[in-house]
């Protein structure tokens, strides 16, 4: 099917205005062309909005909690009430903390840190590294990818019934998948741990952009987000939820803004009383400009209107997939079927080309930006390709030089601010590359595939 036979878009459903949008760079084949930023899953451009909003601040910007000068007083105003923004984004509970770490790999690690003696945690392979690995000092039960919602839920069941009963247990969970874009099934999967006496945290990098998230709604204990995915990219992240085990945890860093009190003993040590409130996990300045950053996305989001993003966002998913359903050599990765509901996140393989150079091609030839690799989620990608779970591979790193075969993939992703244009051109360009090939040489320099200019 031809991109023109897609339906066309929903006139409510304009993009977002986000930075970047008319920046060209240099094709390897002569001339510029506007740049096509399909990364959104890695990193989301700024939206417009969050960016005027900062500037806006910046001359202002102050230390909070310990200034009694105005702009100090100004920006910690700000910093808390960013705080109660995000809350109000996430529908949190009465009695919700929400922490600002650095990013949703952050937030988790914070968790690990602060889970009971003897937690039990149970993650499916199908995790992104950073829901995958933070949990070093519990025991920890991998469970295989599932195949369905349904399955997923029932092998949680199945795994959580063989615990012990009595001890503390936490279940880690994406809503969507940073590799197939697949949405799971939160709600359900939240009930199945609650039945069985454990908590949920659910990794919400993927999910948060692109559709509403109701702590209170899901059921989930926790909810941990990014903000440079949020189109918020300033290093700032979010865990947001239940406070008593974070209450109960030693602080996740050590210094002034987590402590209450601080004082000497008489055999020359120091007694600390920390607070109970977010800052106990909060020391040092905080990254206030990341906080509002994220606060601004937030709002932006809000008032845009989920229902119009996720129209706009659905029928881009169409736009991919039907302008490449006749091209046999694409094949797309997915866990739960080619109808699942998903996000703007699509990864495949192509049939004849190392994945490397089919996303050089992309970028040198289109000035197109996708991700070719693992994606941080090595089990998941190597049980969708099929491939040996003992092949060492490393994120984002070709094993193979251009048309050798390849065990990594091709992810492109979009979100809020993508244009048609920028999809159109996509397509079509995975369509000529697959029927014409590549117009330019390609080597191997420093583990990527780059245009070979020395000729």
């Amino acid at each position: 099917m031809s991109v023109s036979t897609v339906a066309a878009a929903p006139s409510v459903c304009a993009p977002l205005p986000v930075l970047g949008r008319d920046v060209t760079v240099p094709l390897v084949t002569g001339g510029e062309v506007a740049y096509a930023a399909l990364d959104y899953a890695a990193s989301a451009p700024a939206l417009q909005r969050v960016w005027d909003d900062v500037a806006a601040y910046a001359p202002y910007y102050g230390s909070v909690h310990r200034g009694a000068g105005y702009l100090s007083q100004l920006s910690t105003d700000l910093f808390e009430n960013a705080r109660r923004t995000v809350a109000e984004f996430l529908d949190c509970r009465d009695g919700d903390q929400v922490v600002f770490t650095r990013s949703t790999t952050d937030s988790l690690n914070l968790l690990a840190a602060a889970l009971p003696a003897g937690c039990q945690v149970f993650v499916f392979e199908t995790e992104h590294h950073a829901s995958l690995l933070p949990w070093r000092d519990a025991r920890v039960t991998y469970l295989d990818a599932p195949r369905s919602p349904r399955q997923a839920v029932e092998t949680l069941e199945r795994a959580l019934a063989d615990r012990d009963p009595y001890g503390p247990a936490l279940v880690c969970v994406t809503g969507a998948s940073n590799v197939t874009g697949e949405l799971w099934p939160v709600r359900e999967l939240a009930a199945a741990a609650h039945a069985h006496g454990a908590r949920i945290v659910l990794d919400a990098a993927q999910l948060a952009p692109h559709h509403p998230v109701s702590v209170a709604d899901l059921d989930v204990d926790w909810v941990a987000f990014s903000g440079h995915k949020l189109y918020a990219p300033f290093g700032s992240g979010v865990l947001a939820g239940r406070a008593d085990w974070l209450r109960e945890a030693e602080p996740y860093l050590a210094g002034g803004g987590a402590s209450r009190k601080v004082t000497r003993r008489t055999d020359g040590g120091v007694d600390v009383e920390w607070h109970d409130s977010a800052a106990r996990h909060e020391a040092g300045s905080p990254n206030v400009i990341g906080a509002y950053a994220v606060a601004s996305a937030c709002k932006a989001l809000t008032e845009a209107g989920f229902d119009t993003l996720v129209a706009r966002e659905q029928y881009l998913v169409a736009k991919v997939r039907e302008g490449l359903a006749d091209v046999p050599q694409v094949r797309f990765l997915s866990l739960f079927g080619d109808d699942a509901p998903r996000v703007g996140v699509l990864s495949f393989v192509v049939e004849g080309w190392n994945s490397s150079h089919f996303a050089a091609a992309l970028s040198a030839e289109y000035g197109i930006g996708v991700r070719d690799g693992l994606f941080c989620a090595h089990p998941l990608v190597r049980t969708l390709l099929g491939s040996d779970p003992q092949t060492q591979g490393e994120c984002g790193s070709p094993e193979a030089a251009p048309g050798e075969k390849s065990l990594n993939a091709i992810r492109v992703s979009f979100g809020a601010g993508t244009p048609d244009e920028h999809v159109e051109r996509f397509v079509r360009a995975v369509r000529e590359l697959v029927t014409d090939g590549a117009r330019w040489n390609y080597r191997t320099e420093d583990g990527r595939c780059v245009p070979d200019t020395s000729a």
